[in-house]
This record gives structure tokens, sequence and C-alpha cells, in this order.
């Protein structure tokens, strides 16, 4: 069995600060790549900025600075946004690295050995806000305006020389490789669209530029810079080192097993990027997730309708964990979602505080003042305490494949419900009642932190740093925190010292109450 997983989030575009919408990529990356780890894969993790293009040498001339040295400055704070939201990646790449030129260059001299590219000349409409080309029926004017139906961004009317990708020769064999490939393109509705897309019919796409020049050079032409989708989108390779066939990172972990990106860039990944590499005799990735977009109000951020939410707002108000709660479980995976403080607030004081918070605190608590604040040494397991046990073992196999499918909505519901039933099993069975039947209250407790132990295993991918504070109740560091582990219902050492726990999330006081 392949225990190797390779996830990426798109290569994000430094020409402005990172936004909430950079955040959700990246954190829904990181719970799987974090799922993947405690289930004994070998996880490689890549992020990174995408940082050649018009957008960029407009944005540094503006700011007053040389693109490489407006790059270096805005880079780093995405890279300092990876350390802010405790990613876990194991590779960020930039697209000025010397690895990625070499890469990208490789690559245009195949296809262009191969006579998949061409020197013509283009004529059309371009958006340098979305880095894309647009057909006539793609854009619509108002207010004497030219844009682009899709984003509203504004559009150009573009004249030059330029190479061109001979992307209409791959129109067949990409709708044989959708069909023979169902899960390659989710969710459903976005390989739909894409599919539509193909089928009206493929025009060879423009994949040079000779009007700027902050760009990879083209082989063998100075005068052109590889056009910036054909030399972002070859980061997913680079990071592992190819052309080096035989480099270990490569032979592992391609073909990457999933491109997690949002839906406005699905085109160019579920498009373009699988005819390049078609093109090349190189393998396609496994699957293409287009996840929706995080609106303000109802619109979708961008830094031109000044609409940005910042997550270094959020998070230095509320804390990390339950932002990345939030977003995992608010946001409908797949959907677009919106921030609400009211609902963010709810998800601190009702899941957080309550169920999960509340329910450590009081076995906890309770462990300390009847069991010697130790595990419990003498126990005698009854139906209902393995009843509720067993959900999770009997669950595992249920669990691990709706993570392969990309379920994320299952997952956190599955999470929501087990707080909930051991809540109720605690107050059920009533361990303060029954302090006379020790070895039955012993049970109870040992059940109850078992549970704790188990979702606290499930929530670590979610929220990584609280759920390793209650993992330390049983000296349970990161290294130890491994899946299989929870369809064991003595994993606990029996007689071991409970070590003491924090509030773990403050409630917030609401104003209106």
């Amino acid at each position: 069995m392949d225990k190797n997983f390779y996830i990426t989030t798109p290569i994000y575009y430094p020409s402005g600060r990172p936004h909430m919408g950079h955040a959700y990529s990246s954190i829904i990356a990181d719970f799987f790549a974090r799922f993947k780890s405690i289930d004994d894969y070998n996880v490689h993790f890549l992020t990174g900025t995408d940082e050649h293009g018009l957008k960029i040498q407009r944005s540094a001339e503006k700011a007053g600075k040389k693109p490489k040295e407006f790059c270096d400055q805005i880079s780093q704070t995405f890279k300092d946004l990876s350390k802010t939201l405790n990613l876990s990646n194991t590779d960020f790449i930039r697209t000025t690295e010397n690895r990625h030129k070499k890469t990208v260059q490789h690559l245009w001299s195949l296809l262009e050995k191969n006579d998949d590219i061409y020197l013509s000349n283009y004529s059309g409409w371009y958006s340098v806000s979305d880095e894309a080309f647009y057909n006539e029926d793609e854009i619509e004017e108002i207010e004497g305006k030219k844009i682009a139906k899709s984003s509203k961004s504004n559009v150009e009317w573009i004249e030059e020389e330029s190479y061109f990708f001979r992307l209409s020769k791959w129109q067949k064999p990409l709708l044989e490789f959708y069909e023979k490939n169902p899960d390659f393109i989710l969710p459903e509705s976005r390989k739909n669209e894409v599919i539509s897309f193909v089928k009206s019919g493929l025009n060879d796409l423009s994949v040079s530029r000779k009007s700027f020049s902050w760009g990879i050079p083209v082989p063998n032409n100075k005068n052109h810079v590889i056009y910036v989708w054909l030399d972002a989108l070859t980061n997913y390779l680079s990071a592992l080192n190819y052309p080096d066939k035989d480099d270990d990172l490569f032979k592992k972990f391609w073909p990457a097993t999933i491109h997690l990106i949002g839906k406005d860039i699905l085109r160019f990944h579920a498009v373009y990027w699988p005819a390049f590499l078609l093109a090349a005799k190189i393998d396609l990735p496994k699957k293409v997730y287009g996840h929706g977009w995080i609106l303000s109000g109802e619109e979708k951020m961008s830094k031109s309708k000044g609409n940005i939410l910042d997550p270094l707002e959020i998070i230095k108000e509320y804390g990390l964990d339950p932002l990345r709660y939030y977003l995992i479980k608010e946001v409908s995976f797949g959907n677009d979602g919106n921030i609400s403080q009211e609902r963010l607030e709810d998800c601190i004081n009702s899941d957080l505080a309550n169920n999960y918070g509340n329910l450590c605190q009081r076995v906890t608590a309770f462990a300390n003042k009847n069991c010697d604040g130790k595990i419990p040494l003498t126990i005698k397991f009854q139906e209902e305490d393995l009843l509720i046990l067993n959900k999770f073992k009997d669950n595992l196999d249920n669990i691990r494949s709706k993570i392969d499918n990309q379920n994320i909505n299952f997952y956190i519901d599955y999470i929501v419900s087990s707080l909930f039933e051991a809540n109720k099993y605690f107050n059920d069975q009533e361990p303060w009642k029954k302090k006379d039947d020790q070895i039955r209250l012993n049970t109870i407790v040992y059940t109850t932190l078992e549970i704790v132990r188990k979702i606290s295993l499930l929530l670590y991918p979610i929220i990584p740093e609280s759920s390793l504070k209650v993992l330390n109740i049983f000296e349970i560091d990161e290294k130890k925190v491994e899946l299989s582990s929870i369809s064991d219902n003595e994993y606990l050492i029996k007689g071991k010292k409970l070590n003491k726990i924090d509030i773990l999330f403050k409630k917030i006081e609401k104003k209106n109450d």
C-alpha cells in the first residue's frame, strides 16, 4: 500500500498582504497533512509564493522597489503566516528560486521538442489582476470599462508576439482522462463545469509575454518571458527536484495526491496543467479539489475591493485554534463561506469551551478528587462503557475513507456528536453517586478519560496546539499521536499520575448578554 501523501496549496501571489482566503486554503491543507501524518503516512506538504508576472512588476514599481526586493519582502509575510497558522508544511517554494527556474525551463524545452509550443502573434483581452486571458464571451462592459464576468477584474486589449501551447490538440485526451478518472476533479459541480468548458472547444494558449521582463526567460529567446501559469503550476514539480526522476522526493511523492486550490483557479489546474503534463509525458496528479471562497459579505475578498479580512487580527483577538476550528466546521467544505464574528464566538463558547474544554476539566478534576489524581488502576468495563468506546474503533476505516474523499463535513460532525455523547455518558453514569463502588467509579472515569484521548486524537489535525495540551494530561506528546491507537480501549497506563490542565478556552462574554 502506498503510504506517501503529497498535498499542495496554491502558491500565493504576493502582490499584497495575506488575507483570510489564503489562511483558509492553508489551514485546510494542513488539516489533511496532519491527519495523514498521524495515520503513519510519509507526508510532503507544499506551500509557497508565485512571484512573476506583470501584476508583480507593476506592484513593485508602485512601491518604488525592484521586483525581487518587493517579492522578498511580501513573500516573507506569507512565510510568517505559515508559522502563525501553525502549518506543518515540509517545504515553502518561491518561483524566484533557481531550483524552480531550472525545472520550468526544462519543461518548456520538453514541450518545444515535442512540437507542442510554437511562435505566433497574440491579440485579445487580458486581465493583469487575474494574470489570465479571456475570450470575447467571457467579458462584459460596465460603465465604459471592459471586465471579466467571472472575477469582475478589468481587462485590457493586448497585441504582441507570443509563444503558444497547442492546447487544442489535447482536448480529446483530456476528456478521455476525465472519464477514466472520475475523481480527478472535485467537488462534482466543479468537474461538470470543467468538462463543459473543455467540450466547448479549446484554443491554443499564449504561454509567453514580450511586453514585460519580470519572469523566467524562454530558453533560446531572451526577448520573451514564460507566462505566469506555465511558470507557476510547475512549482509542484520543481519542489520535488524534477527533472531528476531518480531524486528521492520525486520518486516518493509524484504524482501529487491532491492539489488543493480555490475555485477561481480551477481552469488552470484542471485543464492547462494536465495538458502540459500529458504533452510532456509526465504522470498527472491524482486529484484537484477546488474549494469555495471565503466571502466578505456576499463578495469574494480582493485587495481592489478593500474588503479583505485579516486573519492575524482574528487570531490576535480570539486565538489560532478557535479560528482553525471555525473555518473547518462552519465553512461547508467545497462551498463558499462567510466569516461571522457571532458564529465564531458561538463556536468558541459552545463547542470548544463547553463541550470539549469543560469535559476535560470535569473528568480530570473528578479524578484528582476521587482517584488520587491518577488514571484508575482497577476497572471492569460494562456494556454501556464498551458501547461508547468501540464506536471509535468501529468507525476508523469509515473516517479514513471520508478523509480520502475530502469529506471534512462528516469528520467534524463525527467529533461534535462524539463530544455530545461523551458529556452525556459522564452525566448519565453519575460517578459522584458511585463512591461506595470504587471499581464502577474507576471504570466510568477511565472510560471518560479514554474518550477524551480519542477525541483529542481526532481534533489534533484541526486544533493541534489545544489537543496536545489535553493529551499532555496523559504525557502523550506529538510524536505519540497515532491514529491507529484510537482502536485501543485500554491505551492509558493505569496508575499513572494525571498532569494538570489549565482552562483550554475562555468563554467569550457576549455584549448583549
